[in-house]
């Protein structure tokens, strides 16, 4: 029982924003609240890769897809898609989070399904507004589908580094812990995935995360794995993990999210 108090204790101090290389659990998912010197960022998770960021007058989506409950959410000035997944790519939900203003920026592959998305690809950067967004690789190094062909072949997806106010917010996307993750510089707070087959267990991003050390670290795109081995993994960085629900928040009616089979995902 003492020890039940102990760790209650310490996620309501989180929650209250004091951190020391720490780890959030167990909580209703709070808005993130990043300072930053333009004014605050919040990011709010809104299921498995679903993201809200809000910042001054902007508000900017990353991968809205089903099954997440998306009603009562305004327009966007900006969605971002990583890559051409089902769990990263819905038009319905592109469609329901625009109006004439919306920005779409994804990589080429997207643009086959999202006509009017401004195509950026690895490497390149691009602004919106005071927001520079950088491409950053994502794929597979070792996993694959049965034929051998990489879930995420390299070039296909892109991640990405949303600057704002001199702070870096990176959205990895479905990847492993590549060369380019690890040589990252200057990242404040990171979304990292980790799922077998498709990405890379907890304990291979942990591992990646050590590389290049963001200050803030929270795990996304998680289904089915135990987050807490990636937190235990990165216990005495000095790197903060929370961990939060990805995955209570679902349309009423939804059928539970499933990952794609073998031969799409």
């Amino acid at each position: 029982m003492r020890s039940e108090i102990g760790l209650c204790i310490k996620a309501v101090v989180l929650l209250a924003g004091v951190s020391a290389g720490s780890v959030m659990m167990g909580a209703p998912v709070p808005v993130q609240t990043f300072q930053t010197s333009a004014g605050a960022v919040e990011i709010t998770p809104i299921f498995h890769a679903s993201v809200m960021i809000k910042a001054g007058d902007d508000t900017i989506y990353v991968d809205p897809a089903p099954p997440a409950n998306i009603s009562g959410l305004k327009p966007g000035g900006l969605i971002l898609i990583t890559d051409i997944h089902g769990d990263h790519l819905n038009p319905a939900d592109i469609s329901a989070l625009s109006d004439d203003k919306t920005e779409i920026i994804a990589p080429a592959a997207v643009q086959a399904t999202v006509k009017s998305a401004k195509t950026i690809a690895n490497g390149e950067s691009t602004q919106w507004h005071k927001w520079k967004i950088s491409a950053v690789p994502m794929y597979n190094l070792h996993n694959t589908m049965p034929n051998g062909t990489p879930f995420h072949p390299k070039g296909r997806g892109n991640g990405y580094v949303l600057t704002y106010g001199g702070k870096n917010f990176y959205f990895a996307g479905d990847t492993e812990g590549t060369p380019e993750m690890r040589e990252l510089k200057n990242i404040d707070v990171a979304f990292i995935p980790m799922n077998l087959p498709y990405t890379m267990t907890p304990e291979d991003a942990a591992d990646a995360v050590k590389a290049f050390k963001p200050k803030v670290v929270i795990p996304y795109h998680f289904r089915g794995q135990d987050v807490q081995k990636f937190a235990t993994a990165l216990q005495g960085t000095g790197i903060e993990v929370r961990i939060l629900d990805w995955y209570s928040n679902t349309a009423p009616g939804a059928q539970p999210a499933q990952g794609p089979p073998p031969s799409t995902h």
